[in-house]
């Protein structure tokens, strides 16, 4: 260190500028450079007892692989990360340090905590520029284990399995694995070709089978699969069913769910003229809800060319989306229209969409989650033109795998019901993720994969 003050200001990192990135689907975030790497990892004070630990969902040794980073040792800060977690490409560009690890950094009392995540995703993107392959796996133990689910639970439940000799097998029903982390999140965020699919193959490469465009619940279902002589079942899939706000004018053209926007522009390619498979975006779009969705939509609408507004009912303080996205989208001209609701769509004469009628709010008393309530005020309503609206209000689980599965409890939200390690109410089966706690972020779904794989081998290994 040249300065002392340098230990509580972090290392900048390079970005796209707003004013062209708003314009492309090329990754916002640069990365750090290997000098700019190792400077922000010698920040870094290697605690006797790291407070960043505990808020790892998935308990990386974080001061250990950043030690190696600190020391230029580069492919070891990757192995060590690979002894934790089978997605670090991932969780370094979208999992909310800043709640989690970053947010008990020591250095956060003073100034500003280590780049936790920048960080890893370095570590990560280093070893896959270099070639480096990751995670070792033992001999194997003759147990078969099936995932239903390729997203961040199932990926990590199965990279765990695979690392302890389990023969095991993915079964996805899109025709691409990754789940969420492709059909959800936008290129800009996380690349598919560069990012998701190299860690996807290293997942292959551990031994782990995939089986695509394969519906649990109709192409095979859970009874079947045990029949076939997989021992245990662990479900992850997700919660992708769109929630609706039950408003006149939800049926008209041009009303989409952020769920199926973001999956045709993600999965399907929407928004490259080579792929076949268009999209109708308009020139005036609003996007209703406050979280990372609506912040995913509202970014991927501007850069189809349209002028973007993210209608939330709340003001800024209360948004759920990280604050990272929040900044993000406003550098890049989406306009936030705040304590405001809509009440009904207006469609033309040809059954499009043309204009939002809404109120104004103001807000309350806390509701349950701890967040003042949304109040309407009365006499508020007022009408503004838009040619889509995309509705980003969170998803449910689609409930064909319990509803098709004997003795498997779900409570009221059609979330199936399971313990700390992923023990559902039936016997050899699990569940983790978005489909036990209804929608969250990739990195807890990742902890309770891997929560549910240490289950499922002490399940296995106390019936062998």
């Amino acid at each position: 260190m040249s300065k002392a003050v340098d230990r509580f200001t972090r290392t900048p990192i390079a970005e796209q500028d707003p004013q062209v990135r708003n314009h492309n689907f090329d990754e916002v975030c640069l990365g750090y450079t290997e000098e700019e790497a190792m400077r922000e990892a010698q920040r870094c004070l290697q605690c006797k007892n790291p407070l960043c630990r505990p808020g790892c969902p998935v308990s990386i040794d974080i001061p250990r692989f950043i030690k190696h980073i600190a020391e230029g040792d580069f492919e070891e800060a990757a192995h060590v990360l690979a002894e934790y977690t089978a997605l670090p490409a991932v969780c370094g560009r979208v999992c909310p340090q800043e709640d989690q690890c970053e947010k008990t950094c020591i250095l956060g009392r003073k100034g500003e905590p280590v780049a936790i995540g920048k960080l890893e995703r370095f570590a990560a993107d280093w070893a896959r520029e270099h070639g480096i392959k990751l995670g070792k796996t033992k001999p194997s133990n003759g147990h078969k284990v099936a995932i239903i689910g390729s997203g961040p639970a199932g990926i990590t439940c199965a990279g765990e399995l695979a690392k302890e000799g389990y023969d095991v097998t993915i079964f996805e029903a899109l025709h691409e694995p990754g789940g969420v982390l492709v059909y959800g999140i936008p290129e800009f965020r996380l690349p598919k070709e560069t990012v998701v699919k190299p860690e996807i193959e290293n997942l292959k490469r551990l031994g782990v089978k995939i089986e695509t465009n394969v519906i649990v619940g109709k192409t095979i279902t859970v009874d079947e699969m045990f029949e076939e002589g997989f021992e245990a079942v662990f479900i992850g899939s997700g919660a992708g069913l769109p929630k609706f706000m039950g408003i006149p004018g939800e049926n008209y053209n041009g009303v989409f769910s952020a769920n199926e926007f973001l999956t045709r522009n993600n999965l399907m390619k929407a928004f490259r003229e080579d792929y076949a498979t268009p999209i109708k975006v308009g020139k005036k779009v609003a996007v209703v809800g406050g979280g990372n969705v609506a912040m995913d939509a509202a970014r991927t609408a501007k850069r189809l060319g349209a002028e973007v507004y993210i209608v939330y009912r709340r003001t800024e303080n209360e948004l759920p989306a990280r604050v990272e996205e929040v900044h993000h989208a406003k550098e890049e001209g989406i306009i936030f229209e705040m304590l405001t609701t809509p009440v009904e769509i207006i469609g033309d004469e040809t059954g499009w969409v043309k204009a939002m009628k809404c109120v104004r709010m103001e807000l309350g008393e806390p509701d349950a989650s701890g967040r003042r309530r949304p109040v309407e005020i009365k006499g508020s309503d007022f009408t503004f033109d838009v040619d889509t609206v995309i509705m980003a209000l969170g998803t449910s689980p689609n409930p064909l795998i319990a509803s098709t599965t004997d003795g498997l409890e779900t409570n009221k939200y059609q979330c199936i019901v399971a313990d700390d390690q992923g023990r559902t109410s039936r016997e050899g089966v699990f569940a983790g993720g978005d489909i036990v706690t209804g929608a969250a972020t990739v990195i807890l779904a990742m902890g309770a994969g891997k929560q549910a794989a240490k289950g499922i081998d002490e399940y296995i290994k106390s019936k062998n």
